[in-house]
């Protein structure tokens, strides 16, 4: 296990790589790690994430208390402290930025389109949470009706929350969200920023994609059409509905978020 030393500065390495990615800006985002059943390292509020050192990382409890430390913990940690309540697999969360998938909330459009098979197999649909007040528990609550099926939230109007079973996944998933977030506004951009010139992934493709969990010794299939509470709707992913479908599948979104974690998990990530 790592020691004490070796958890604080990981977390100052990823705080400098969300900052060095432009994921925050000034003294932006907060960052924890899971050390034990009621302790927990985070970030102090007033301090960029690119500038951290390992002595001004402090220990809290599962309430946000401080422990440990000479500086204070951010007053967002509430967010932290309900993943960790919520979600005992999670042992570390990200609270970034980042510009593209900022400006989605914003812009009040969804990123739930299945564009990249890697973005399928690691982040799935990323919801967009309800507007809350920073520093408050509206931002806790706001991520209730999401946080068993998913390891990404859109924060509107205020960036971003990933989690993971270490800190290097979790910062890896903010990643990919901001990347699959910069692809989609490039589609747009190109298509004159129209929905329908985006071109997602079949749901033949889907079932593929599926297979490939298979092969890895990982059950599941793509829902199909007829097990699709968006059929025959404006809301409808599917171009193409030729192919079989299994109505006993389970729905889409929870189908690629329980891949998704079981994925990871054989994976050790």
């Amino acid at each position: 296990m790592a020691s004490s030393f070796e958890i604080k500065k990981e977390i100052c390495e990823i705080g400098k790589r969300i900052y060095d990615h432009g994921f925050v800006a000034a003294n932006d985002g907060n960052i924890s790690v899971k050390v034990g059943p009621n302790e927990f390292y985070c970030t102090p509020t007033g301090v960029s994430k690119g500038y951290m050192t390992p002595d001004m990382i402090i220990k809290v409890d599962g309430k946000g208390n401080k422990i440990e430390g000479r500086l204070n913990p951010s007053s967002e940690i509430k967010m932290h402290m309900r993943v960790y309540q919520e979600r005992p697999d999670v042992n570390a969360v990200v609270h970034a930025h980042p510009p593209i998938a900022t400006a989605f909330t914003v812009a009040g459009v969804e990123l739930d389109q299945y564009i990249l098979p890697e973005a399928i197999l690691t982040i799935g649909h990323v919801p967009t949470c309800d507007y809350g007040m920073p520093s408050t528990m509206e931002i806790p609550d706001s991520l209730m009706p999401y946080i068993q099926k998913h390891d990404a939230f859109l924060l509107k109007n205020h960036g971003a929350l990933t989690v993971g079973n270490t800190l290097t996944r979790a910062c890896f998933t903010m990643e990919e969200v901001e990347f699959n977030a910069k692809i989609n506004l490039y589609a747009r951009q190109i298509g004159v920023g129209k929905n329908s010139n985006i071109e997602e992934i079949s749901c033949h493709e889907l079932e593929r994609l599926m297979e490939l969990r298979k092969k890895m010794g990982l059950p599941g299939k793509h829902p199909g059409c007829k097990s699709c509470p968006n059929q025959g709707t404006a809301n409808c992913k599917c171009k193409d509905h030729s192919h079989n479908c299994d109505s006993s599948a389970p729905a889409g979104d929870d189908l690629v978020a329980d891949i998704t974690k079981k994925v990871l998990a054989a994976l050790g990530k």
